[in-house]
């Protein structure tokens, strides 16, 4: 990962993983002096699973594609940045894929290794509202909300502009109301500070999601449509109470025999 100065302020820099730090100060990883930049003015903290740009509580400011950020913000390659008035281009550095061999043998190795996209650990499901049937893929601390600049917007009224954070950790992903309005819900228990295990339901107000891992197979809503499948009549098929039957059959032959009597008479 990398930043790129398109107008030569600073020379493109590899991140290392950890604190990047960027401001006007000696100390800091990407060091700009120029006006308007505070000596802390953000950081981009880069982990196995992507990067997260945080201005500082009174530093900044901060944009990313024109969106000012408030706190925390996930980055994606290609990501505009305005940090004061320095613009800055974030990044993937593309790892080397396997090269064609010159001897033209498929089967000879080059020496180069193949690299497999990673794949997200924890993906946030959509089941209700406006995020159903959508997925959210969760590789680093992501804010859900009402704001077009959270990571997981959410264009609900009954959702506050930053409802709620979520955080992955290695055995789900911790979760932390914001200061919503209408509360953030673990499985249907309102929290200030909660934990989501895979499977679990994250509610904000009336929007739910659903914490999927790989290779977990979502079988509730399967189950909840068997459960709630309307019962077989008694009357229908082979089933039914057999006296009932029973007396049907000698009430119509009954009948029958009244017709045949009436017949003969005439």
């Amino acid at each position: 990962m990398k930043l790129v100065f398109p107008n030569g302020e600073h020379g493109q820099v590899l991140l290392n993983p950890g604190v990047n730090r960027i401001g006007s100060s000696a100390e800091a990883a990407i060091v700009l002096t120029m006006p308007g930049i505070l000596p802390e003015h953000c950081a981009i903290h880069v982990t196995q699973n992507g990067a997260n740009l945080q201005v500082p509580s009174g530093a900044g400011p901060v944009e990313v594609n024109g969106k000012l950020v408030a706190d925390l913000m996930a980055l994606r390659t290609g990501d505009n940045l305005l940090i004061g008035t320095v613009q800055a281009k974030f990044l993937v550095v593309e790892v080397a894929k396997s090269v064609a061999v010159a001897s033209g043998n498929p089967d000879e190795d080059s020496g180069a290794t193949r690299v497999r996209m990673a794949v997200p650990k924890y993906v946030l499901r959509g089941v209700s509202g406006a995020v159903f049937s959508k997925v959210f893929p969760v590789t680093g601390p992501v804010v859900i909300g009402r704001a077009a600049e959270c990571d997981i917007s959410v264009p609900a009224d009954e959702i506050s502009r930053r409802h709620a954070l979520v955080k992955p950790t290695p055995d789900g992903l911790s979760v932390e109301d914001l200061g919503s309005s209408n509360g953030t819900y673990i499985n249907n228990k309102r929290v200030q500070h909660g934990f989501l295990n895979p499977g679990d339901e994250l509610r904000l107000d009336a929007v739910r999601f659903i914490l999927v891992a790989p290779g977990m197979e979502m079988n509730a809503p399967t189950a909840q449509m068997k459960a709630s499948a309307p019962a077989k009549s008694s009357s229908g098929g082979g089933g039914g109470n057999p006296y009932a039957k029973l007396i049907a059959g000698m009430l119509i032959l009954a009948a029958i025999i009244v017709i045949v009597v009436l017949l003969i008479k005439k």
